[in-house]
Parts: C-alpha cells; sequence; structure tokens
C-alpha cells in the first residue's frame, strides 16, 4: 500500500467536501465518503499537523466500550466495535490494519457507594437493551474474579469484558488516510485561515498560505480546534481543551493476568498495556479548565500528588511501580453535555460538525464519519441516526448528557 504524503497546497479551486482536521474524525469521514458508490466528488482534507504529534488522537488511550449512559453512544460502540474486529477478515493482511482487533481485557467500573451502584445498575439496564454484556458484580465478586484487588471500601461493580478493552486506533487512522488518499482524496499539510458565509451557506475557504477554495461542503473536524474553525463562520460551540495525564509504570512482580480498564471511585483509571506493565490515567488534580490547545505541559506532579496513593490502594502489588514514560493529551471537550456534535449547523446547512467527542474520539469515529458521509451524499441517515447528536441541541439548549465520561 503506497504511504499517504502531504502537499502544501491544493491541486485544485474547488472541492466538493472540505475537511477540517485530518485525524481520526476527519480520516474516516474521507474514508467512508470514497465507499460510497453514489459519491462521484472531490474531497481536500486539511491538516495542519499531518505528524499527529499534537493531536488529540495521538495522546489517546485508544480504549473501546460499550458501558455508556446514552443508548446512542452504546449504538456508536457496538458499530465501532464490528468495524474494528473485522478489519483482518474484510481487508486482508495489511500493516496498517490493527491486530489483534480488540484486546478485550474488559472494562471494569467500581462503586464505593450505594447511591452510584444503582446508577450503574441503570446504566446497565440500558447497554443490555442494546445487546451489551454488562453485568453488575458483587465486591465479593470483584475479588473472586481479580484476586489482586482491595475492595474493602467497595459496594459493587460494573463489568463487561466482550468488545471492552483498547484498540490501535492511530493504525486505523493511518490506514483510513492511505485508502482515501488511493482512492482520490487530497490531503495537504496547511490550515484554513478564513471563511466567506454567503446565504447561509459557506461558499469558499481561505487557506494559510493564501489560497482560495470554493466548495459545497465544509465539515470541522478539527478537534480541540473545533471552536475556533466555527468561529470562522461566525459560529459558537462549547468544545475547548482539556487536560488529561497518561503514565505508562512498570512493577516487580506484574499481575498473573490481565488487568481490565478499571475506573476508581476517585476517577483514576488503570489497565494492562503491554505484556509487563500498565497505563494508567486522569484529569488534573484540581480544577479541570480549559487550556490552551497548545498547551501540552504537565501542571502538576499527579503522579507523587494523586495516582500513586490510589493505585497502592486498590492494589497493594502495585507499590513498587515505576513509571517509564508519561504524557499529557487534550480531550475536545464539549461543556455542554459531554456528547459530541455531529451534522449540519442549524443555519448554515452546508457547514458540519463532527466534533466534541470529550475523550470518546477513537471509538466514536467509524460511526460519525459513516453518518457524516451519508448526510453529504444522501441528505440523511442511511444506517445509524445519530440525530441526537445534532448541533441545533445546543442552542435549543436540550442536552443529552452523557455522565461516563472517565
Amino acid at each position: 500500500m503506497a504511504s499517504t504524503s502531504f502537499s502544501t497546497l491544493p491541486t485544485q479551486k474547488h472541492y466538493d467536501v472540505v475537511i477540517i482536521g485530518g485525524a481520526t474524525s476527519g480520516s474516516s469521514i474521507a474514508w467512508h465518503l470514497t465507499q460510497d458508490p453514489d459519491f462521484k466528488g472531490s474531497v481536500l482534507v486539511v491538516e495542519r499537523d499531518p505528524s499527529l504529534k499534537y493531536s488529540a488522537s495521538k495522546a489517546s488511550n485508544n480504549c473501546m466500550r460499550q458501558q455508556f449512559a446514552t443508548e446512542i453512544n452504546v449504538r456508536i460502540a457496538q458499530y465501532a466495535a464490528d468495524f474494528v474486529n473485522k478489519f483482518g477478515d474484510k481487508f486482508g493482511p495489511d500493516p496498517c490494519v490493527p491486530n489483534p482487533p480488540i484486546r478485550n481485557f474488559g472494562y471494569l467500573y467500581l462503586s464505593n457507594s450505594s447511591g452510584f451502584t444503582e446508577i450503574l445498575r441503570k446504566d446497565q439496564q440500558l447497554q443490555s437493551a442494546c445487546g451489551a454484556g454488562t453485568a453488575i458484580i458483587s465486591a465479593a465478586d470483584v475479588k473472586s474474579k481479580y484476586q489482586w484487588f482491595n475492595v474493602d471500601d467497595l459496594d459493587a461493580a460494573s463489568l463487561n469484558t466482550k468488545d471492552e478493552g483498547c484498540f490501535n486506533a492511530l493504525g486505523m487512522i493511518q490506514w483510513m488516510r492511505q485508502i482515501a488518499c488511493e482512492s482520490g482524496v487530497e490531503y495537504i499539510d496547511n490550515e484554513v485561515s478564513t471563511m466567506l458565509v454567503e446565504q447561509d451557506r459557506i461558499s469558499t475557504i481561505t487557506l494559510r498560505s493564501g489560497e482560495t477554495i470554493s466548495t459545497n461542503n465544509v465539515v470541522n473536524a478539527a478537534g480541540t480546534r473545533a471552536a475556533q474553525v466555527a468561529s470562522m463562520a461566525g459560529i459558537k460551540v462549547p468544545i475547548e481543551a482539556r487536560r488529561r495525564y497518561t503514565y505508562i509504570f512498570e512493577v516487580e512482580e506484574p499481575l498473573p493476568e490481565d488487568l481490565p480498564l478499571t475506573i476508581d471511585p476517585t476517577g483514576v483509571h488503570f489497565r494492562s498495556y503491554a505484556a509487563k506493565d500498565y497505563l494508567v490515567g486522569c484529569p488534573p488534580i484540581g480544577p479541570d479548565h480549559a487550556v490552551d490547545v497548545d498547551d501540552f505541559s504537565f501542571a502538576e506532579d499527579a503522579w507523587e500528588k494523586k495516582i500513586l496513593p490510589i493505585i497502592t490502594h486498590r492494589v497493594p502489588q502495585f507499590k513498587s511501580a515505576r513509571v517509564t514514560n508519561s504524557w499529557m493529551g487534550h480531550y475536545e471537550f464539549n461543556t455542554f453535555d459531554c456528547n459530541a456534535v455531529v451534522g449540519p449547523h442549524n443555519t448554515i446547512s452546508n457547514f458540519f460538525f463532527c466534533a466534541g467527542f470529550s475523550g470518546h474520539g477513537s471509538q466514536q469515529a467509524p460511526a460519525c464519519g459513516r453518518a457524516i458521509s451519508e448526510l453529504i451524499i444522501h441528505g440523511e441517515f442511511k444506517t445509524l441516526d445519530l440525530g441526537a447528536l445534532s448541533y441545533s441541541r445546543i442552542p435549543e439548549g436540550r442536552p443529552l448528557t452523557e455522565r461516563a465520561v472517565i
């Protein structure tokens, strides 16, 4: 398969679709457009960081789960699991295809109160109605299944080990990019600087390099920069960058089997990483406020001040934990309801959103990319109806709150 290359300048003056952002969501949209036989148009993907070094996608922990509190997110996750699991069977051997598709060590939400257990139980009923294999188990059951846990302060837990764990999201992005390029999509290393809105439509965009491009459709898949991009069209969207810390650590005596992605009641989450080490992540210690999209600094020592005391309490075997790597990434956080914004603007009809995933972008990109492609090509959803995630809910004050955000 040919490698994806990025020129700086576009080759045309007009494109049927301009996608702003070429990471997970943008590449999913581009790929899905090329796979629909009814689409005959041209596509330009504008990506300011082709290496994805500073994207939310690159810093993602690449997780997959169905344990959500809203039905639409469960359905989106189920499509993602099916999409990733069938990569190898559908497309044949290729170094870009994630292999193995999903590492199914599961998700384990721990509860230390009857009130939170009841919330998990309600979510489990929703998930089960959608066909997910989530179960509510007692603290004693947690200890029986995973002997290394300290469960003295726990009430219960929510567990699913089918199609929940982690996957090679970066491999998926690379594969989508390459197939999209081979199918005629044009990626450029550039940035959109302005947009011209005429008669409730975006007629042209202007690039940082000075070129003006006319277009029929513009898609905002700009991740943490989605609000900045929307403002060029005079639109406000409540998406901002939020800090999230990740550490890789090793211990003297690894656990005898995979550690599920465990969400402690404190909000710290940890799981198996490679064969003998582990990944742990958390939000900031203090207020979880917006940060500059270019700020990737560690504002605090989250490992010593927050993470280490929590993981050693929950897993005493982790007392010998030693950090081997760490990074700080961003959630593209939707402050309105912690859910993605997918679909057209309510008045500028050819401006589409695919952003605001609030930490779920890697796993939601397949379904949301398909949805945007359907809207552009057919004018409606043809498979999974994502109308509940439309932009219109924001100005109309109709939040679809997703409370299962780590």
